[in-house]
């Protein structure tokens, strides 16, 4: 078990499956007890009866809508009633959906920046009071690789990401004196649901797939810098590697890499 995580209470929404899941079960193996948060019930009760069979941790879950925010304010006061104080936060919630601007569906882009970046900021508000008042905590947004580099079909998505690495940047300066630690998890792709709703025709997913990411080394990898100073973390090192380089170039690298970008 990590010292660190051992009987500490971390609340992780998107937590039914993919990155979220596999973050619960890493909490609960370092001996921390995970509180999940997603659309899906029965899902969520899946994965707390197989976290307390194989670790005896009892996890705690709550359905709730993340893109209706009276909901998840009203969800968020129930789980602070019913827990008292909450250790950590991984704010893993996130949807895409790839589309040119001019072709995309309104609701596509609300549902976006309300899951991806209102919900975000809504349960940090919610919960920061509480992390100041003792003076201890720590906060993890799920951020992307996109957030720092846009393509084509993803001006949206890759908004609301660069908006979470603005808000961690922040925020990690707001909170530090009061022993808060703060981190951005920069992620390319992922082997998950996840591109199932991003790009139903697969297209993107098959030209990616060599270089996808495994949800539950990512995860475990989260887990292992929970309540550590961390900026960031970043995955796949090269691709952060390539961000680096489009900031100081970015004229040349959309002309280099202009075929890599158009793969949606």
């Amino acid at each position: 078990m990590n010292e660190r995580v051992k009987g500490k209470k971390v609340l992780i929404t998107g937590a039914s499956s993919g990155i979220g899941e596999f973050l619960a079960i890493h909490v609960a193996r370092e001996g921390g007890t995970p509180i999940l948060v997603a659309r899906t019930a029965h899902k969520l009760e899946i994965i707390a009866e197989k976290i307390e069979e194989a670790f005896g941790i009892q996890s705690s879950w709550y359905k709730a809508d993340l893109a209706n925010d009276a909901e998840w304010k009203d969800t968020i006061d129930r789980i602070c009633y019913e827990h008292g104080s909450i250790d950590g936060l991984i704010n893993n919630a996130g949807i895409a959906v790839f589309a040119n601007v001019a072709e995309s569906n309104w609701q596509d882009i609300e549902r976006m920046l309300s899951i991806n970046v209102k919900s975000l900021f809504r349960t940090t508000h919610q919960l920061l009071p509480h992390l100041v008042k003792r003076g201890e905590g720590h906060i993890i947004n799920i951020a992307s690789q996109a957030g720092k580099i846009a393509t084509p079909k993803s001006a949206v998505y890759s908004a609301t990401k660069h908006a979470v690495i603005g808000f961690t940047n922040a925020l990690r300066m707001e909170v530090e004196p009061q022993g808060i630690f703060v981190t951005s998890v920069n992620l390319g792709p992922v082997r998950t649901k996840f591109f199932q709703q991003a790009d139903p025709t697969g297209n993107y997913e098959k030209t990616v797939d060599k270089i996808m990411l495994d949800p539950n080394r990512v995860a475990r990898t989260v887990v292992a810098h929970l309540f550590t100073k961390q900026r960031e973390i970043n995955m796949p090192s090269w691709m952060d590697s390539g961000s680096k380089v489009y900031s100081l170039a970015p004229v040349a690298m959309e002309k280099i890499m202009q075929k890599q970008f158009n793969k949606k």
